[in-house]
């Protein structure tokens, strides 16, 4: 279990965390859902070790980790714009933090993950000849063979759409579900963490509004904060999502 008490972290004398309390079962998948600025990219990195908090506990495993160097906590974090290597090919991209570290991942680990995440076939290909989707399971390959303790996301389908999106969200569940893996993701979008959750953190102002499962959060909304957010995001989402349609017919429909 992950469990957070009391985290508080301020910038330039700007509260942006207030006593955040949380805790995430062992294999959880838990979305941290809420607009730009409310604190939920810095609550990430305070977990990751990117940057310390001012107060409260981490408790992972039984033992305070708050003061724990990053590099020795063993969670590892797929970032938004993957952070690929683009002199590398795939296969080079994901055995690459195995080059010092040959004992986390087998050879046959590492093609098994190859295999769920569907990659055999890209694998001597430059990054820059893959699809957003596949750049994004090239990603979460080079993260698992590093046998992550807890696996974090941040904004893992923003740059992705339709049916892609859909099916990085099954093998983000699949890879959780396999290996039993606690994974924290964080999202501005309440149809993601709504869709691929177990447990959704809703953040506004550096506080948590509500947490709970999906479908509690959908049929009871706690505040008038969780209620409007999540409608207001639906909203413009199928707004948008009319906008492009509307300008496909129009270019379907166009003289030339």
């Amino acid at each position: 279990m992950l469990e957070l008490k009391h985290i508080k972290k301020s910038f330039d004398g700007v509260t942006v965390l207030k006593n955040i309390n949380l805790e995430i079962e062992d294999g959880e998948i838990v979305s941290i859902l809420g607009p730009s600025g409310c604190g939920k990219t810095t609550l990430l990195n305070i977990i990751l070790g990117l940057i310390k908090a001012d107060a409260g506990e981490l408790i992972f495993q039984g033992k305070d980790i708050l003061h724990v160097p990053m590099e020795e906590r063993g969670f590892n974090i797929v970032f938004h714009d993957y952070a690929l290597f683009p002199n590398l090919n795939v296969k080079q991209n994901i055995t690459y933090g195995l080059r010092n570290n040959k004992k986390l991942a087998t050879v046959e680990e590492v093609n098994g993950l190859i295999h769920l995440l569907g990659l055999k076939d890209h694998l001597d290909k430059k990054i820059e000849q893959l699809s957003g989707g596949q750049k994004q399971r090239v990603a979460l390959a080079r993260t698992m063979v590093m046998k992550p303790k807890i696996l974090l996301l941040d904004e893992p389908l923003s740059a992705l759409d339709g049916v892609i999106k859909e099916s990085i969200k099954d093998k983000i569940k699949e890879i959780a579900r396999e290996y039993h893996l606690t994974t924290i993701i964080v999202t501005h979008d309440p149809e993601e963490a709504l869709t691929l959750s177990d447990k959704v953190v809703i953040m506004n102002q550096g506080t948590i509004a509500q947490c709970g499962r999906p479908e509690d959060i959908i049929n009871a909304p706690e505040e008038t904060f969780v209620k409007n957010f999540i409608l207001r995001q639906l909203e413009i989402k199928r707004n948008n999502i009319m906008m492009l349609f509307r300008e496909s017919e129009a270019k379907r429909f166009q003289v030339v």
